[in-house]
Order: structure tokens, then C-alpha cells, then sequence
């Protein structure tokens, strides 16, 4: 079956955060929200859900536990009781509650910079010292590449440190790590005694074949000391329904999460979960056309900015719609965000808001049909002359 994901869908008047966000006429690039349709499969469910007429307080989808379950050996030959599974209404939370939820206020969490935002101020905001490990970054046929540094994440680890947040797929740099960088990690935790929460929310976005390894997949004794972090929200386009999960294989570490939750984070919405049931069970054909088409958005900007903007260093995701562009030496005089917000129309994310490694970068999501992508290209390249 082929997928029209060169449809554009008239997003500025509805009520889109990111279409509404700078206004008329600006092309937006930022948050990470694709502007495909959701597959066909989700809204009917949804239609038939709504059908139904009443929406009543709804319990816990012991049918959603059991897809997930069914999903993650199928996927990852990882097998995960259906208890394991906890149900959040989003990652953003997720990210909270865990820092909550390990350890005790003035306690180190760790993550690994350039990173998205959330994972700066889930710690300060439970009270959690931060503790930023920066990424290796090195040119690789002209073009950047992050790796885990083994060196900085040693020199991070205080004697108060009790969490690391890792994000692989890592958000925004896009790299999909391997298996050896992701035992490297588990081994410095685990010689440290740290606990391991792993946000995979971009973990079905893959570009160009590549495969995603959870890290609670590799070993039971990892999985004891990981919280791991999924939703369908990237990748079916469903981040307005709120509909998250921890998979939390620990009995110990579930309780303590479920108790860091609890009164304060609430339950799932009934859409959120018939949402998610119909797109794991019924949206696989449609995620490999998105894979596909990602992809070819990726090539195309990478060759634009190689052939029309080359004074601009890209990253060339593996995973995610998200592209990591340096724009140090572009000869833009001051923020180039605010610079090409003003003189492109076209809206990215400041890279000073990954951490102090991301200043004079910005982060563009080609999560959009191609003709959107390509014209925003063409005002960045404009905006210049």
C-alpha cells in the first residue's frame, strides 16, 4: 500500500502549538511534531471509540499491556511481564516522576549534552542537582558526529549521583547508539550504581535501515536497574492524545515510581489508549512508508546544506526527523534563530536550550511533507542572500 505523505494539511487554523506558535506566513521547524496525517487504522478506531458516546473514567488497557509486550520481543526479543508496564500521560512526566521518584532531593542526575530541554529541568525541578556529561563530537565526511564519551560521563559521577537519563534515539543530535556504546554505558552505571532511565520515545523513527537496541534489552541485569521510556506519540503523530508508558521490569523500582506518581500524575485518557492499540497492532505498513519518506527528507537536506549552504555542519540522523545544525561559521552576526525567524519566515529550535554545548546551533525537524521541507530550505538560502 502506498501513503500520500506529500499531502499537506492546512494545520494554522486548528489548534496547533507549533502552527500557531510564531504566526501567518512563518514556515514552522521546530517542536517535534510531525505534519502527516495519522494512519488510517488510528482514526477509525478513534471514530468508532467516539461512536460509542460516552466517555466515563476509564481503566488501565490490560489489551494495550499485552500489544506492547507482544510488540518488544517481536521487535527486540526483549520479553517484559505485562505487569512491568505503567502507563503515563506523557514523556515530558515521565522524565519528572523518575527524577522524583530515585534518590533524594540535592542527589546528581546525569545526561548526556547537547539534550532535549525537559531532561535539563526534570532534575532542578525535583530537586535534583544536574550533572551534564557532554557528548563527543568529531567531522565525519564533512559532517558532525556525537558518540558517548567514556571519559566525561566518568568525570560527571559525583558521590551523590543516582540517575542517569540517557536518550536513545538522542534527541537532537540522532544518533541511534549501537550495542557497544550502550554496554559501556551500563557498565559505568552499574560499576557506579546508578539507575538507568532510558527516554526511547524516537525509537521507531529509523532512517536508512538502522536498527534500535533498547538498553534493558541487552541484559536481565540491566534491565533490573532501567526505567525505560516509549510512547506511540512520535512516531504515529498522536502527541495531543497523551499516551505514554514506563516499562519498569523491577519490582522494587515500579513501586517506587508508582509512588513518586501517585496523587499527583494522571491516568491516561480513553482515546489516548485506543489510539495506541490500533497503532501498534494496525500501523506497521504505514511507520515503513514513514520510514522511507524521513529518510529521503534527511538525504535531501543533507545534500542541500552540502551543496547550497555548506558553510552550516549538519549532523546525518540515524534516527528521529531531527537535524543538528551548526551555524558557527555561517556568518550570521548574533542569534541565528532569531535571524532566520525575522529574515526567512522559517521557525527552528534554539540550540542554546540543549545546554551550553548547543549554543550557535539550531535544531530543524523535516518531520513534514517534502514541498514543505524544500521550500523552508529555499528561505533559509535566501534569508543568507
Amino acid at each position: 500500500m502506498s501513503f500520500d505523505f506529500d499531502k499537506v494539511v492546512e494545520r494554522g487554523s486548528s489548534d496547533s502549538a507549533k502552527w500557531r506558535q510564531y504566526g501567518e506566513g512563518v514556515i514552522p521547524m521546530w517542536v517535534a511534531d510531525m505534519d502527516f496525517a495519522s494512519p488510517e487504522p488510528v482514526l477509525a478506531a478513534l471514530h468508532h471509540r467516539i461512536d460509542h458516546g460516552v466517555f466515563g473514567y476509564g481503566g488501565e488497557s490490560k489489551r494495550l499491556q499485552e500489544v506492547i509486550c507482544e510488540r518488544l520481543a517481536r521487535l527486540y526479543n526483549w520479553q517484559v511481564a505485562a505487569e512491568a508496564v505503567v502507563f503515563l500521560p506523557g514523556l515530558v512526566c515521565g522524565l519528572n516522576v523518575v527524577s522524583r521518584a530515585i534518590g533524594k532531593p540535592g542527589d546528581g542526575v546525569i545526561v548526556s549534552t547537547p539534550v532535549y530541554p525537559p531532561f535539563l529541568s526534570a532534575p532542578t525541578n525535583q530537586d535534583r542537582q544536574l550533572q551534564p556529561a557532554a557528548l563527543a563530537v568529531e567531522s565525519k565526511a564533512g559532517h558532525l558526529y556525537y558518540s558517548f564519551d567514556d571519559n566525561a560521563f566518568e568525570a560527571a559521577i559525583q558521590a551523590n549521583t543516582e540517575l542517569f537519563i540517557l536518550c536513545n534515539p538522542h534527541n537532537p543530535v540522532g544518533r541511534a547508539y549501537t550495542k557497544a556504546e550502550l554496554l559501556r554505558m551500563a557498565e559505568l552505571c552499574e560499576s557506579n550504581n546508578l539507575v538507568i532511565c532510558s527516554d526511547e520515545i524516537h525509537c521507531d523513527l529509523l532512517l536508512g535501515g538502522v536498527e534500535h537496541t533498547p538498553i534493558a534489552a541487552l541484559d536481565p541485569e540491566i534491565a533490573k536497574r532501567t526505567i525505560t521510556l516509549m510512547a506511540p506519540s512520535k512516531t504515529f503523530n498522536v502527541p495531543g492524545l497523551g499516551c505514554s508508558l514506563a516499562i519498569v521490569p523491577d519490582p522494587e523500582l515500579r513501586k517506587r515510581l508508582n509512588k513518586a506518581a501517585s496523587g499527583i500524575v494522571p491516568h491516561v485518557n480513553v482515546l489516548g489508549y485506543i489510539a495506541a492499540i490500533a497503532a501498534y497492532t494496525e500501523g506497521e505498513e504505514w511507520l515503513a512508508g514513514l520510514q522511507s519518506y524521513l529518510t529521503g527528507n534527511r538525504d535531501y537536506l543533507v545534500n542541500f546544506f552540502d551543496t547550497e549552504l555548506p558553510q552550516f555542519k549538519v549532523t546525518v540522523p540515524e534516527a528521529t526527523y531531527l537535524a543538528w545544525i551548526d551555524c558557527r561559521e555561517s556568518g550570521i552576526e548574533g542569534n541565528a534563530q532569531q535571524f532566520f525567524l525575522e529574515k526567512g519566515q522559517v521557525a527552528f529550535n534554539e540550540g542554546a536550550n540543549f545546554g551550553k554545548e548547543g549554543e550557535g546551533f539550531i535544531r530543524l525537524n523535516f518531520g513534514c511533507p517534502r514541498p514543505l521541507l524544500v521550500e523552508g530550505l529555499a528561505r533559509m538560502k535566501a534569508a543568507l542572500a
